[in-house]
């Protein structure tokens, strides 16, 4: 994929666990990325407190303020999670109320893609559901397809090495990102009318 603007995508991964299959893959991603497109992580979200309106009055936490100006000045996001009891990780969810309280939301018309990755046969999707009900709250431009859902991953890792070795896996993952290109030159050649 051939383009004059370059693409910079930034990965917000929702899980702490150093040795997570949703690390694995969005540390994966900057070598999957097509030409032109370079994909570099946020920070990680442990840093942020839990949400509480008190502290935001007071002050913003830096860590928080930082994420947001990163992912304002990013072409793309890509968020990569895990499925927590039928839904997203509670430290997902709480990055997503401090970020949601930043002003200029960072999110607004922001071109996004989702990657779940889990051992279970359907690989994460009631997080992918609950994810773009926040996403529409935040405003997103939420990529609907390929949608990736990494199912069965025990057998597509390596988990000595951390990495992923499924080579379909890999190749869908181009595509999906190749795809949030796509719209994300589409919504820099279309600009909003709010």
């Amino acid at each position: 994929m051939t383009q004059e603007t370059p693409f910079r995508f930034v990965t917000l991964l929702g899980s702490l666990r150093k040795a997570s299959f949703n690390g694995i893959v969005a540390r994966t991603l900057p070598d999957l990325a097509p030409e032109g497109v370079t994909i570099t992580p946020l920070g990680s979200i442990s840093a942020f407190p839990h949400y509480n309106q008190d502290v935001q009055d007071t002050d913003f936490p830096a860590e928080v303020l930082a994420m947001a100006d990163q992912i304002r000045a990013a072409d793309g996001v890509i968020i990569v999670t895990p499925e927590y009891n039928y839904s997203v990780p509670g430290v997902l969810k709480n990055a997503l109320d401090w970020l949601s309280r930043v002003t200029p939301q960072p999110f607004a018309g922001k071109p996004l893609a989702i990657q779940t990755v889990s051992p279970g046969a359907i690989g994460g999707t009631r997080a992918q559901y609950h994810l773009r009900q926040s996403l529409v709250f935040l405003d997103a431009f939420v990529l609907n397809r390929p949608e990736v859902m990494i199912g069965q991953a025990t057998g597509k890792f390596d988990t000595e090495r951390l990495e992923l070795t499924d080579q379909k896996t890999r190749d869908f993952l181009v595509r999906q990102i190749t795809a949030l290109a796509e719209l994300a030159r589409t919504v820099k050649t279309q600009p909003r009318s709010d």
